[in-house]
């Protein structure tokens, strides 16, 4: 048996025997950002120990963390319990609603952590005359459901956390000189230790392969957490790198896909009789979207598009495990990377954490688009509380994840398989925002949702 790929997160190597072996990483690292709760090392199905080694939760932690989380999370406001139309949320408002809880000392009550119950921003409302941005997107009631996410109670997706806007930002003009990303990669020493370890044995076609995990865990070793322009302690960071690690194991085959339309790539490689070699593939989760529409007078503007996309190219593997990216794409792998894509809707409910990145990348293009236009300027709104300003409030923190300890699983295929899953994730915000378009339909939009008089920092 030998070594053929390297990839981050996964490992694949193969040999001429009735199935693949490959390591990977648990994830599912996605967090409730109730600031008032202390889950302590738990996130979203994972623990971390206080060396920032990650690891799967066991069923009692999670159910005592479940349990928690629903004692915790308040019932929702009468008043926001209607799903129709749009909610709209007041910036300077919600501003207002933060420095209090931070002035009385008090927590940040649920309905402002979760933003409403909004699920995804789709307008930016800009109100001069009331030194005022509003947000602006569908909500529903929300309720903390059985994978610990905070979701909607119809439609089953998750709402908007007030921590990811914040980190949003806070992070704005670091971004603007380098995109957000997320890797999780193998040492070089791991790679090397393994190699030498399937290069010194032999396995026969019946041998059972499970009863090296343990061996090959131990020559791997742990891979390192990479994040680049996040706060390491963040949610935000968490959902990145819990969203890259489920997108590999669907492809993988690690974990079955939860949507019916999308099968893993392991399995569109079979049913076309593929072979691959020293070329493979890798997949990223990047922005989708179609330029930014604005009204003529430049005080409202439309997201549009889906918000992400799974992307792929080729890459040329060394024999010493090294990735050279080529620019081209392999059919096969474009077609799952499509088909990802297509059904990111069913994945963002059927695993919320997809659900929490897209929202995540929604607050990164707004904050881009509100810093780019001189939003705050035009608006004369002061959202420097919400952006960090001395004495605000404090982002959640949580431990820091910093390495994973892999763990191994076998999938039957077809002899000699060579799969790689390298990626990550890839925010690049300001990108996004250089695309501006005027749209004539937008010029009432403002008058429609503008707020009636003692309204509180949100409205229907």
């Amino acid at each position: 048996m030998s070594l053929r790929v390297t990839m981050r997160g996964l490992i694949v190597f193969s040999k001429m025997v009735t199935g693949i072996a490959f390591c990977a990483t648990l994830a599912g690292l996605s967090a409730i950002a109730g600031f008032g709760f202390n889950n302590g090392n738990q996130v979203g199905g994972i623990s971390i120990d206080a060396q920032g080694v990650v690891r799967t939760s066991t069923a009692i932690e999670r159910s005592e963390l479940l349990d928690a989380l629903r004692k915790q999370v308040a019932a929702v406001p009468d008043a926001m319990k209607e799903s129709d139309g749009l909610r709209k949320v007041s910036l300077r408002k919600l501003q207002e609603a933060v420095a209090h809880a931070v002035e009385t000392g008090s927590d940040i009550p649920d309905d402002v952590a979760y933003l409403g119950g909004i699920q995804r921003i789709e307008y930016v409302l800009v109100y001069p005359d009331k030194q005022d941005i509003v947000l602006a997107g569908k909500a529903e009631p929300w309720k903390v459901g059985d994978n610990g996410e905070v979701v909607g109670q119809i439609s089953g997706k998750p709402v908007l956390h007030l921590d990811d806007l914040l980190v949003a930002f806070r992070t704005v003009e670091a971004a603007r000189n380098e995109a957000m990303s997320c890797s999780i990669d193998p040492t070089p020493e791991g790679i090397e230790n393994l190699k030498k370890f399937l290069g010194s044995i032999t396995l026969s076609p019946n041998a059972n392969a499970a009863a090296l995990e343990p061996a090959m865990q131990k020559a791997f070793g742990p891979q390192m957490i990479r994040l680049s322009g996040i706060p390491e302690t963040s949610h935000l960071a968490r959902v990145m790198v819990s969203a890259d690690y489920h997108m590999k194991r669907i492809a993988m085959n690690i974990d079955p896909s939860p949507v019916n339309g999308l099968s893993s790539y392991l399995q569109l490689v079979a049913r076309n009789g593929a072979r691959a070699g020293a070329i493979q593939s890798r997949w990223w989760l990047a922005c989708d979207y179609d330029a930014i529409r604005k009204s003529e007078d430049g005080l409202a503007y439309q997201l549009t598009g889906r918000g992400i996309k799974a992307m792929t190219e080729e890459e040329v593997v060394g024999n010493d495990g090294s990735r050279e990216q080529t620019g081209k794409s392999n059919k096969l792998a474009q077609k799952w990377a499509d088909s990802f894509t297509e059904n990111y809707d069913d994945l963002s409910v059927a695993n919320p954490v997809f659900g929490n990145l897209r929202n995540i990348v929604d607050f990164c293009v707004i904050a881009a688009l509100i810093e780019n236009n001189n939003l705050s300027e035009v608006a004369s709104c002061d959202i420097s509380v919400l952006k960090g300003a001395k004495g605000g409030v404090e982002v959640a923190h949580m431990p820091i994840p910093k390495t994973i300890d892999p763990h191994c699983s076998f999938i039957k295929g077809a002899a000699g398989w060579v799969v790689s899953a390298s990626g990550g994730v890839q925010v690049d915000s300001w990108t996004v925002v250089e695309k501006q378009v005027v749209d004539s339909k937008l010029n009432g939009i403002r008058e429609e949702n503008d707020a009636k008089v003692g309204q509180p920092w949100w409205w229907n």
